[in-house]
């Protein structure tokens, strides 16, 4: 059920940009719903496990996944500076884990 909300945060976010302000219908319309679906899979996610993981893993897969997609379909630039974000945001979901893991 994560994976499927973290799918809808990033159509979401993707047509967003592909809206241009709002401005363009389809792509309007996918945003709204894709992130009317993805608050909804995230509210029930919720109801067993921990908020604090569950939106890091949201937040740090859907921000690297719409890192990635502006790179590859919108031609945004990577830089060192860049992926070393990535890379923190990936360590700290990742540590997040093992804490819960652990406790």
């Amino acid at each position: 059920m994560l994976a499927l909300a973290i799918v809808a945060e990033v159509v979401a976010t993707s047509s967003m940009k592909l809206s241009s302000g709002f401005t363009r219908f389809w792509p309007s319309l996918a945003t709204v719903f894709g992130y009317a679906i993805s608050l909804y899979l995230l509210s029930q996610i919720l109801k067993t496990l921990e908020v604090g993981i569950v939106y890091a893993i949201w937040s740090g897969v859907g921000l690297a996944s719409v890192a990635l997609i502006g790179v590859i379909w919108f031609g945004e630039t990577v830089t060192v500076i860049k992926l070393a974000g990535l890379f923190a945001i990936l360590v700290g979901v990742v540590l997040l884990n093992l804490a819960a893991k652990a406790s």
